[in-house]
Parts: structure tokens; sequence; C-alpha cells
């Protein structure tokens, strides 16, 4: 396998931009600008008529690097409305320069990053798409001090909360889905647990996507944000436990308050303003 410095230092370039996809459901996409499909490893990058990325800035310091690819929307790769449902929601991406004669020769990674803002245009399986590829540094423009908080900053079962998961999630089937509720072909046992946690949908058009629960009873799911499309009858779905994030809540039901991330016995403000009784 032939360096990078090797194929790049010669008179005549044979560079060919791909790009590697991963979205959180798991699914590898590969695309490419060349005008042949190309093999970078053991993916399959395609070539997109149309798919047209623009110049990359990099720099050496804290800046985040970023670029924007345009392109044709088609039902075999990326979908409208899989754009809309979000499947491809901060999906990991690997940007590489390759050398279109030689499928052994070792790409050049030039950003790894994630998906940042989709927007696209247009109807059925055809339109145009824009994303915008963001490098891991842009990660560091959203990082921020914690703010004492008398409610816990973790998600309930990851690595700092450590809550163990197993028996905390459920499968039910749907009755119908629509807008942003999903109603239940049978009663949930538990139901109130379920708040604030997530779900999962299973099969169908859909299925793949995660979305939070804002309100749970036994037959209704009220999620936060809308389905983008109607959930037929008998669709399964897979249900996680939430979590209110409350001091009394960690200790009482999870037994894990002594890994409660936030402060619930420091005062609040209204402690500024308190004065004694005469």
């Amino acid at each position: 396998m032939s360096a990078p410095e090797a194929w790049l230092g010669r008179p005549l370039t044979s560079i060919a931009l791909c790009w590697k996809l991963i979205r959180a459901d798991g699914v590898a996409m590969g695309f490419t600008s060349h005008d042949h499909d190309m093999r970078v490893g053991d993916l399959l990058c395609r070539a997109r008529p149309g798919m047209v990325p623009s110049a990359l800035r990099q720099s050496a310091g804290l800046e985040p690097d970023a670029m924007d690819i345009e392109g044709v929307l088609e039902d075999a790769s990326i979908r409208g409305f899989d754009l809309e449902a979000g499947r491809w929601a901060d999906a990991r991406v690997t940007l590489l320069a390759c050398d279109w004669t030689d499928a052994a020769a070792e790409p050049l990674v030039l950003l790894r990053g994630t998906l940042g803002q989709v927007s696209h245009a247009g109807s059925g399986g055809r339109g145009q798409f824009q994303v915008e590829l963001r490098s891991g540094a842009h990660a560091i423009d959203e990082v921020s001090m914690p703010a004492i908080s008398p409610t816990c900053r973790a998600t309930l079962g990851d690595g700092r909360c450590a809550v163990d998961m197993a028996g905390r999630v459920a499968r039910a089937s749907v009755a119908w889905g629509g807008g942003a509720e999903i109603g239940l072909d049978a009663p949930l046992e538990g139901p109130d647990r379920f708040s604030g946690g997530r779900v999962r949908i299973l099969d169908g058009r859909l299925a793949g996507l995660d979305m939070r629960i804002e309100e749970a009873s036994e037959t209704l799911l009220l999620l936060d944000d809308r389905l983008a499309a109607e959930l037929e009858p008998g669709i399964r779905i897979e249900l996680r436990e939430g979590c209110d994030k409350r001091f009394a809540t960690c200790r009482d039901r999870f037994a894990n308050c002594a890994a409660f991330d936030g402060e619930p016995h420091v005062p609040g403000v209204d402690a500024l303003i308190r004065y004694a009784d005469p």
C-alpha cells in the first residue's frame, strides 16, 4: 500500500474525495466525487452525479474545520424523507482524499467529525440537499461550564449515571401514531416510569428513530417532537425508562444517590432574600 506522499507528489493528480458516513442507527454509506464507484477499505463509495463539495477550511488552532456538500437526493442513497425524519442527525463522517488510479493506495484523512445542519428542497425521491460537515473541534465551541443545579445533569444509564438499564426496557405494539402521540394496543405496566425516557421505533418507515417521551400513560405516549410519518397499527416499539432527575428519585427509585450529578442541598437564590423573623 503506497503512502499518500507517493501519489500526491505525482506530476498529474489523481485525487478523488470520498466520504464515509455512519448514522446513529449503525447504517454506513460511502460516496465519492469521482465519476465511478470506488472501494475504500471495506466500504464501496458510490459516485453520485451532481454531488459537489465546497472548499475545505482547516486550521492549526481551535477554529473548527468545516465544509459543505451539495447534491441530488436519490431514493437509493440520501432520501428527503430521511432528512426530515432526522435519520441523518449527528451522523459520523470521515472525509478522505483517495487515489482513484490505485484502490490499494492509502487514503489521506482530511476531516473527521459529524454532520451538522442538513437542508433540502424538493419533493418525492428527488430534489437538492446541502449538508454541513463539522470537525471534532466544533464541539469545543459548544463546551460550557456546568452550572450549579438541584437536578441531575447525567442521563439515566450513561457513564456518569451508571444505572443498569437491564430490566428497565419494555416492548409494545402501536395501535396508532401521528403528530406527537403514539397510542398503544395494550396497557403499559407502570407507565409513569417511562415519562422522560426514550422510545425507539423498530418497524416501518421510521424504523431506528429514537425520540424522547414527555409523558406516558397506560395506553398513550406524548413525544417531545412530531413524528415524520404516521405509524401503522402493529408496529413494534421499544421503551426505555426515564428519570425526572430529582435527588429523591435517584435515592429511592434507583438507589444511586452516590452518583447523583447535581447539587440538591445547595441553597437557591431565595436564600439571598431571606430575613430573620422579628
